[in-house]
């Protein structure tokens, strides 16, 4: 499974149920690489979305816990024995979990690849990735070169995390 974000200097992703900044070339990545495939979130982030309308194009899959949350058009799911389940349906390499900040904490050691936008400014935030850079379990494996938007720098980063067995990871699926 694959974990995309864009997180800032101090690993915030986000606040007020919002994205920190929007950045065209972020977006466009974003959509290239999950079109097609499955996205897991929670319900605050499939809220976040225009109309909290399921992202078109990909399999939506929400985990809640209320039990009476059933937006048209996207899986949800109630727990993680149930998600774990469902996601069995599918090619490990085409999920990705794309928030929030619970959900990458709850899946983020199922998970063997990170694709993070690393922006390099410091916004006022309630929502963190965690940060990989702390984690030994996980290394950058790529860095692309410094991308601007308007004054504002950011780096293409993927990361590996290298506690989950190889033969686990392509055994999958």
């Amino acid at each position: 499974m694959n974990l995309i974000a864009a997180v800032d200097k101090n690993w915030a992703i986000g606040i007020n149920n919002q994205l920190l900044v929007h950045i065209p070339d972020d977006m466009k990545r974003f959509r290239r690489m999950t079109i097609g495939k499955v996205v897991v979130m929670g319900r605050k982030t499939l809220e976040s979305f225009p109309g909290g309308q399921p992202l078109k194009d990909r399999v939506n899959i929400v985990l809640s816990k209320d039990k009476t949350y059933q937006p048209e058009g996207v899986t949800i799911v109630h727990s993680m024995e149930e998600l774990s389940g469902e996601l069995k349906k599918y090619k490990s390499g085409d999920i990705f979990v794309i928030g929030g900040e619970s959900i990458y904490r709850q899946l983020m050691e199922q998970c063997d690849t990170a694709y993070i936008t690393r922006i390099n400014y410091e916004y006022q935030a309630d929502a963190w990735f965690p940060n990989l850079d702390e984690m030994d379990a996980w290394q950058v494996a790529e860095e692309g070169e410094e991308q601007t938007y308007f004054d504002l720098e950011y780096y293409f980063v993927t990361y590996r995390n290298h506690s989950i067995d190889e033969k686990e990871i392509h055994g999958k699926g």
